[in-house]
């Protein structure tokens, strides 16, 4: 029982204090060059395609539910036939 702990708590430490530290650079600099530039394009879609993806479904969504939301008030208030 002991040993199975001892080595658990080697192989704590080793996984903690040998693990190298990973540098993350700061593109904050980048990223306001990119949104500041006069390209003639929206805020919400100058992050490229990935935010023309998000854009185009969620647009596609709201079209869909309003629709949706549409049909479902009319068959509400259309009487039902017995």
């Amino acid at each position: 029982m002991y040993r199975q702990l001892l080595g658990l708590r080697l192989l704590s430490r080793r996984t903690i204090t040998s693990s190298a530290r990973r540098q993350a650079d700061n593109g904050v600099k980048e990223k306001q060059k990119l949104f500041q530039q006069d390209n003639g394009l929206p805020i919400h879609l100058k992050g490229g395609v990935k935010d023309a993806l998000i854009y185009r479904f969620t647009m596609a969504l709201t079209v869909f539910g309003s629709g949706y939301v549409v049909y479902e008030l009319f068959t509400a208030a259309m009487p039902k036939k017995a």
